[in-house]
């Protein structure tokens, strides 16, 4: 049976402001099929009532989707399509989902938690940014290239599609980082089989509308939900050709180790505790203040790139960390789909308990509490944290080193541009991060030896859509994004002519 969308009065426990979206089966080979696993529930995070339920995809049903994602591949037209007839259906996915914008916003909102106000731009306008860059890079891109022999002749040196892909992406940003996987496989010519998190599958489910709008070829891309039974059914499929994966940095290394063991391609972008280094010279203003804010706040403080580490010069330490305190204590806390909302619930109220036993640890190791640290009043029936700011950390306690994926910013005193780097350089991770300075010039220098993916300066964001995306040490291996995001799902043949 085909995925369908139900009235919320159909349920005892319900929203009257939202649906409840019912997708029964997996999408493959272009329609909804039935599976043979049980329903996943998808609930609320501001108030645990039920958003939709989705199939589970058993290990039976996972090697259905990758036959169908390998017959698409070997027998359909799309990998024969051009880089222009396949940059043109990338451009018209964006289209399908741009035009339902709104329907989107407010179920990521409702099943995600993203304040409302911010997921047109968070998670829209960002997927959207990704599948459009992308489809501008395509056409232009070097599939075939001759070049001179060195023992005479030419060599026509090819870059194919890597094959059939396993794209796995998280619950904060679903169709985003759908997107920087989807994106560039699909102007490689891959086909692809997406297993969206149990915690945020409806969103993607609702994106096989606008795959079939933009005129993808069945079988190119189908859907299977599930949690980490179906994610290993689907790592461990001998049909797979890479594996992309985006989530933790634990989840990553027993990715890494599955697709190692078969000698199979992957791409995995995890973990982060990202710095953002205020230099000595900047100048406090509404900007600076805005900029740190939404570095570590943005979408509840559950982005993997947030700017979580904020370094202050020791000089100038007060004077900038009382604004920034207050800008954050000022932060209005609620239900997400409220559009005066600015952080709405962490995941699930076992994340909660987690954030807020990592700050109790933090008060007990010599913190200073400088905003939040407790729950919100009266919103007791979801899992909210107040958003917080610690004071006084050092870069060894645990909340400086541990990613907390929360909205909670550490603030770490320091002596020198050189003590600066080296404490944020001082972390098993290197996703990203930023640097802020009324010189961009002495910035742009800090910049450059920080051992991160990316560093944006004066500004809080951690990506550009035509640039690779991606991490050193923990935080993963390879990119996503820019001419670099195709090459990963490439594999280059040499014809010695």
């Amino acid at each position: 049976m085909g995925g369908r969308c139900t009235l919320a009065s159909t349920l005892a426990e319900k929203d009257e402001r939202l649906p409840v979206y019912e997708y029964e089966g997996m999408y493959v080979a272009g329609k909804w099929s039935p599976t043979s696993g049980p329903r996943i529930e998808v609930r609320s995070p501001a108030s645990g009532v039920v958003l939709g339920r989705v199939s589970e995809a058993s290990t039976a049903d996972v090697g259905v989707a990758v036959d169908s994602a390998r017959a698409a591949l070997d027998h359909g037209p799309w990998r024969n399509w051009s880089p222009a007839e396949r940059a043109a259906a990338i451009s018209a996915l964006a289209d399908a989902i741009e035009s339902r914008t709104e329907v989107f916003a407010d179920l990521i909102s409702a099943e995600v938690g993203s304040p409302r106000k911010w997921t047109p731009f968070g998670q829209l306008a960002t997927a959207l940014g990704v599948y459009r860059s992308c489809a501008a890079i395509a056409p232009d891109y070097e599939f075939e290239a001759k070049r001179p022999s060195l023992i005479g002749g030419e060599v026509l040196v090819r870059r194919v599609p890597v094959g059939v892909v396993a794209a796995i992406v998280p619950w904060n940003a679903p169709l985003f980082t759908a997107a920087l996987k989807m994106a560039p496989a699909l102007a490689a010519g891959c086909a692809i089989v997406l297993k969206p998190s149990p915690e945020a599958p409806l969103g993607l489910s609702m994106l096989s509308e606008c795959i079939e709008e933009a005129g993808i070829p069945a079988g190119v891309v189908n859907i299977v939900s599930g949690g980490i039974a179906t994610g290993e059914a689907l790592v461990e499929h001998p049909g797979v050709d890479k594996v992309s994966f985006t989530g933790s940095t634990g989840a990553g290394k027993r990715i890494g180790a599955a697709c190692a063991r078969d000698i199979r391609r992957v791409t995995l972008e995890l973990g982060g505790k990202s710095a953002a280094i205020v230099l000595d010279d900047v100048v406090v203003d509404a900007k600076l203040i805005k900029g740190l804010v939404t570095g570590v706040m943005a979408n509840n403080g559950q982005i993997c790139a947030a700017q979580t580490r904020i370094l202050l010069p020791r000089s100038r330490y007060d004077e900038i960390l009382e604004p920034f305190a207050a800008a954050v204590a000022a932060m209005r806390v609620g239900d997400p789909t409220e559009r005066e909302t600015e952080v709405g619930p962490v995941i699930n109220k076992a994340a909660r308990d987690r954030i807020e036993a990592a700050v109790s640890g933090a008060i007990e190791a010599g913190a200073r509490v400088v905003a939040g640290g407790t729950r919100p009043d009266g919103l007791d029936g979801g899992a909210y944290v107040n958003p917080t700011v610690l004071a006084d950390v050092d870069n060894d306690m645990a909340i400086a080193r541990d990613e907390l994926f929360g909205p909670v910013a550490v603030v770490i005193a320091y002596d020198g541009d050189d003590e600066a780097v080296a404490v944020a350089n001082d972390s098993e991770y290197g996703l990203a991060g930023a640097v802020w300075s009324a010189d961009p010039v002495r910035a742009a220098d800090v910049a450059t030896r920080m051992q991160t993916g990316s560093v944006s300066v004066n500004s809080p964001a951690p990506l550009d859509f035509g640039s690779p995306f991606g991490g050193f040490k923990k935080s993963g291996i390879g990119r996503e994004g820019g001419p670099e995001g195709i090459a990963t799902y490439l594999e280059s043949q040499s014809i010695i002519l």
